[in-house]
């Protein structure tokens, strides 16, 4: 069954799982002993924050490792805004960071901090000169990942950490998706990252804090990992954590060539079969094995359940599946449509007909889910010549996305050129997916205003 989500979790790499095992037999010792066993622990320790560190461009001493990428990310940035709270408690983060920023940022408001969330553009990326204007003389960190983990946009690091130089402010970049494909830009700060992203054991995150940035562990004092990671450490996983980033770097180009030209052949193929989808992000700047799309008048939950059942393992960040009732923060972000989202990310080793055959199969599984939602084969196109009304209101309320959107493209021909559409939902989704819905469909967004019950939103047909 071909499984097309490495950016939540990459497979094992065949390099971890050798290096495991033969350190469960060498690294069980505590590495803080003297005697045999645990200066035998210690130099594998050693080794693997060498390779580690050579990896990420930074000195063994500046590195860390944690009980994951979460946990990387939270004690780097409690850290720095402890370090540095002199300067200020303004923390700035790009609006797609990945959820575990936005958790650190609720604590640090919570306790009276301040925090600046800097929009993106449509393609995900932030701009560089907006993300530097959002810096101000009281802020103590900014945050910015090197590429998304959802619809795969890399980020302008560089341009980004220019300004944070500018301004004195140091930069946390978390480049959880994109360290098994090449060293991050240089000018960060601090950088966090997560093993079993790039097929390394889950349960091991890296913290490196550059040199000369002011640094505060928060909490407890422990006397491991520099006092900035509590606890045992996983040394097996480590060690097969740290094999695995070598073994995946030396494969990196290669595989990343590779991958790209797959996904570009996704992309493509699922514009041009596909009915109603948009294909969000960046088309060049992205991660070479990620791609994302979003499928109108599709619920998400089924779209993924019936991929399952024809043999594909996928994921989404649409808000109509059981995981989440909100939209994805990122999607949200973008602007773009929400509804039938599918993200594919492919991991290294992913074979051509595999990809070929979920080609084949994604249009008889969308038209499927359409059909079972009673989407009219006109949905996609706007009629019009029976139109009788000025302005129609639809009532959507209390049913979940894509059923707003769906009722709005069925009677969007019912009023004339100029007339209006008003949609009653009190569905997060359509907040997102009805403007994302008439952007695609080349009819005007009035706007949305407070209704008894949700919102009422209010669309123009213009042909």
């Amino acid at each position: 069954m071909p499984y097309f989500d490495a950016a939540s979790s990459a497979p094992l790499h065949p390099v971890a799982r050798q290096a495991l095992m033969a350190s469960l037999d060498e690294g069980w010792a505590d590495p803080a002993r003297l005697y045999r066993e645990g200066r035998r622990a210690r130099m594998l320790l050693d080794a693997a924050r060498e390779a580690a560190a050579e990896a990420v461009g930074c000195r063994p001493d500046e590195l860390v490792f944690t009980p994951s990428g979460t946990a990387a990310v939270h004690a780097g940035i409690a850290g720095a805004l402890s370090g540095r709270r002199r300067v200020g408690r303004h923390l700035v983060a790009s609006a797609v960071e990945h959820s575990s920023v936005f958790h650190a940022a609720a604590t640090h408001e919570a306790a009276g901090g301040s925090f600046t969330e800097v929009p993106v553009e449509r393609t995900g990326a932030v701009d560089s000169a907006v993300f530097g204007a959002s810096l101000r003389a009281d802020t103590a960190l900014a945050c910015l990942q090197s590429a998304n983990h959802e619809v795969g946009t890399e980020q302008p690091v560089a341009a980004v950490a220019a300004h944070c130089r500018e301004a004195g402010v140091p930069l946390l970049v978390d480049a959880a998706q994109s360290l098994g494909w090449g060293p991050v830009a240089e000018g960060w700060s601090l950088l966090t990252a997560s093993a079993h992203k790039w097929g390394g054991p889950a349960g091991v995150g890296l913290l490196a804090v550059r040199k000369g940035v002011r640094f505060a562990p928060r909490g407890p004092a422990d006397e491991r990992e520099s006092g900035r990671s509590a606890g045992f450490e996983n040394l097996p996983a480590i060690v097969a954590a740290a094999a695995s980033l070598r073994a995946v770097r030396a494969e990196a180009d290669a595989e990343a060539a590779r991958l790209r030209a797959l996904v570009g052949l996704v992309r493509a193929r699922v514009a041009a079969g596909v009915p109603d989808v948009e294909v969000v992000g960046d088309p060049e700047r992205r991660l070479p094995h990620v791609v994302t799309f979003s499928c109108l008048y599709v619920d998400g939950e089924t779209l993924l359940h019936e991929l399952d059942r024809a043999g594909f393992s996928v994921s989404s960040g649409s808000s109509c599946t059981s995981s989440t009732l909100t939209p994805s923060h990122v999607l949200k972000a973008m602007g773009v449509l929400s509804e039938g989202n599918v993200r594919v990310s492919l991991p290294s080793g992913t074979a051509a007909p595999d990809v070929e055959r979920f080609l084949d199969v994604l249009p008889g599984v969308v038209a499927g889910v359409r059909e079972r939602l009673g989407v009219p084969a006109s949905a996609g196109a706007v009629g019009g010549a029976t139109a009788s009304a000025a302005s129609l209101v639809v009532d959507a309320l209390g049913r979940r996305c894509p059923i707003p959107v769906i009722e709005l493209a069925k009677v969007i021909g019912d009023v004339p050129v100029g007339g209006t559409v008003t949609v009653l939902a009190d569905d997060e989704a359509a907040r997102l997916d009805i403007p994302a819905w008439c952007e695609m469909r080349e009819q005007e967004y009035v706007g949305e205003r407070p209704a008894e019950r949700g919102a009422a939103y209010v669309v123009r047909r213009l042909s």
